[in-house]
């Protein structure tokens, strides 16, 4: 089963670039780990393909396009084939790569959210299906090579972007189905929200705009008001004026005289 957009040729275009960068980024990581030419080969498949592979296997779609689609198989394999002569070039190409990879990240939310709503599923599960064949690749990469997925460990906005392309699209084909706007335009606003994915990946990087962590409740200091400051004050004051009695009461019920004491151990 095919979308509308991958008869599309601009938006084909885009996808196979896509696929290459994912290709290319899986089998960079391979040769870094020294691996033989077979392992490069599988881990371009598996960081190209997988997310799809997942999506359609979820959905019933078998055998999934991962296998049967001649042309996304025949563009992995040769990015395979390529990192591994020239992967000296290729890992100096980062921007380039980055381009293409927000590309696949992208399209492929697109074109796996639009395919799970054409397979009659809800909206919800149509999203994880678009989040799945975008970033699940990479995910299944990253664990063959005993790796920290890169969608954890990059605190640049990856995800989020592939799940605003995931929702734009959900949006967009409610609204072509209650008929908001015509079929034709359908194609032309998917392009769109492809490339806003891109532009927000790439923001991101550039103007190194990471997502939120968890709040460090350690370090954080609420400012106190006039009355609770007054309060610890009093708190604190207490606190010293008990220490010092007990010290005093101490040196009394004792009946020790320092002097004394002095005395004595001279005497000594």
């Amino acid at each position: 089963m095919k979308t509308a957009l991958e008869g599309n040729l601009v938006f084909m275009v885009i996808e196979y670039l896509g696929i290459l960068s994912c290709g290319l980024s899986g089998g960079l990581a391979a040769v870094r780990k020294g691996y033989d030419i077979i392992a490069i080969l599988l881990v371009s498949w598996i960081s190209a393909l997988g997310g799809g592979v997942v999506r359609d296997v979820l959905l019933g779609q078998v055998p999934p396009s991962g296998i049967t689609d001649k042309g996304s198989v025949i563009v992995t394999l040769a990015s395979g084939l390529v990192v591994a002569v020239a992967h000296p070039e290729i890992s100096r190409m980062t921007w380039s790569m980055l381009v293409t990879d927000a590309m696949a990240l992208g399209s492929f939310a697109v074109n796996g959210t639009a395919k799970a709503l054409m397979c009659g599923t809800g909206g919800m599960t149509a999203i994880f299906m678009g989040m799945a064949t975008a970033l699940v690749g990479g995910l299944l990469r990253d664990i063959l090579l005993n790796q920290v997925p890169a969608v954890i460990q990059d605190q640049h906005w990856y995800a989020l972007p592939s799940l605003i392309g995931c929702l734009l699209t959900l949006a967009s084909t409610r609204a072509q189905q209650h008929g908001l706007y015509p079929a034709r335009v359908d194609m032309a606003l998917d392009l769109a929200v492809v490339a806003l994915v891109v532009v927000l990946r790439i923001i991101s990087v550039k103007f190194d705009i990471l997502v939120p962590g968890a709040v460090d409740r350690r370090s954080a200091r609420l400012p106190l008001n006039d009355a609770q400051l007054a309060r610890a004050i009093r708190h604190l004051t207490r606190g010293r004026s008990n220490i010092s009695v007990t010290i005093k009461h101490t040196d009394e019920d004792t009946g020790e005289n320092p002097d004394a004491n002095s005395d004595t151990k001279k005497g000594r």
